[in-house]
């Protein structure tokens, strides 16, 4: 059989149903070779099974490139800073920085911005009808997560505005001219968290930067770098993740008009109807890169020492092999073990805040709207380019 060329997931055309191709590569082509922007061999794992496998297995797949002595890719200091995260790296240093920021995650903490993400869905609400029109991406899904990460990192008012800025130009990178044309939105975005964290350690505040820099103080060597690191993941996971929800969650409510409904009058379907629209809409597609650190095989294909391995969370969720009727939106489904905040030590550490932030902006946006409807035909919305998140570009709606 020869070999099958490179597919490009980044494509937009690609990401608005990538499901029916999913299917066809489950039964066919299990894993399959696929585009990457720094690598010359990648591969997408698409069977439930094989994903979760490939995510708990820390052993055979390592998520450091730099510990395996391959030749890297140059790139600007502030680059490698930014990527100096608990994504990026394995025990010890994994354990070391998750436990610094988990703290700020607890379920406990989380469920005590209840009150705060509620008066912010309201207040955007507010400005949408005074407006009298709304995009439901840029005017709502993704102001929630970035104004609430950036008043949990300590970004002043004043500054948001380039800040949120310069964080979108970073989480929007899906090729190799998207990175050099984001180059100093990035370099601008270091330099400001380089000036936080002094302002931090010389006028401590009660938010996670200062928190980030007294662990640092007592002992945990947190480095300038990790610091940069971290703050990076939490406005790149946390602002795409939940943004990525609320906006195709709500696309999904909004084409089931049955389940929209039930949503309205049973709230306590409120926290399955989460757990299903992560399931059902893949608003983040895959994971991030883990590279092989032996040649292993999985589901018959010989992946050499080296090679990048994407785990296909989006598929996996719609694998008829664990799911029932995957491809329709239920949103009282039960045993829903979906993968979308990933699994085993690289689970999403900030999973109980999109929790949070998607159902009280889902309650928030259709208590409030309560006749919204889509401005345009599905067919017509535009979803992003893009390589690891999946979202549309807009989200034009009436009300």
């Amino acid at each position: 059989m020869p070999q099958m060329k490179p597919i490009d997931i980044s494509n937009p055309s690609f990401r608005a149903n990538p499901f029916p191709m999913f299917k066809q590569w489950r039964e066919q082509t299990p894993v399959v070779p696929i585009r990457d922007m720094l690598a010359s061999r990648a591969w997408l794992v698409t069977r439930y099974n094989d994903v979760e496998n490939l995510l708990k297995d820390d052993t055979r797949f390592v998520k450091n490139q730099r510990s395996l002595n391959q030749r890297q890719i140059p790139m600007p200091s502030f680059i490698k800073a930014l990527q100096t995260n608990m994504l990026e790296t394995d025990v010890p240093d994994h354990t070391r920085l998750r436990g610094l920021v988990h703290q700020a995650f607890m379920p406990r903490l989380i469920a005590q911005m209840h009150d705060h993400v509620t008066k912010l869905s309201h207040q955007l609400i507010d400005q949408a009808i005074q407006r009298g029109e709304m995009d439901l991406i840029k005017d709502f899904a993704a102001q929630i997560p970035m104004t609430i990460i950036s008043e949990m990192l300590g970004v002043q008012e004043k500054d948001r505005l380039n800040f949120h800025h310069w964080s979108l130009k970073m989480v929007s990178i899906s090729a190799p001219l998207d990175g050099i044309t984001a180059l100093p939105s990035i370099y601008q975005l270091a330099q400001y968290l380089k000036r936080l964290f002094q302002e931090h350690r010389q006028n401590p505040r009660d938010n996670l930067t200062s928190a980030l820099l007294k662990a640092e103080e007592n002992g945990s060597s947190l480095s300038q770098d990790e610091l940069l690191g971290m703050a990076g993941l939490l406005l790149s996971a946390g602002q795409e993740t939940t943004a990525n929800l609320i906006g195709n969650g709500a696309l999904a409510l909004l084409t089931n008009p049955e389940q929209l409904e039930r949503l309205k009058t049973e709230p306590s379907l409120m926290k399955p109807a989460i757990e299903e629209l992560m399931r059902f809409t893949a608003p983040i597609m895959i994971a991030t890169p883990r590279y092989a650190a032996q040649n292993v095989e999985i589901a018959g294909t010989s992946i050499r020492q080296g090679d990048v391995v994407y785990a296909g969370l989006g598929s996996a969720n719609h694998d008829e092999q664990r799911f029932e009727n995957p491809q329709n939106l239920m949103l009282d489904r039960e045993n829903n073990k979906h993968l979308g905040f990933g699994m085993g030590m690289h689970y999403c550490v900030g999973a109980p805040l999109a929790r949070l932030e998607a159902s009280v902006a889902f309650s928030v946006l259709f208590e409030r709207l309560p006749n919204l409807t889509l401005a345009v035909k599905p067919e017509e919305l535009r979803w992003a380019r893009s390589f690891v998140p999946r979202g549309l570009k807009a989200l034009p709606i009436k009300f």
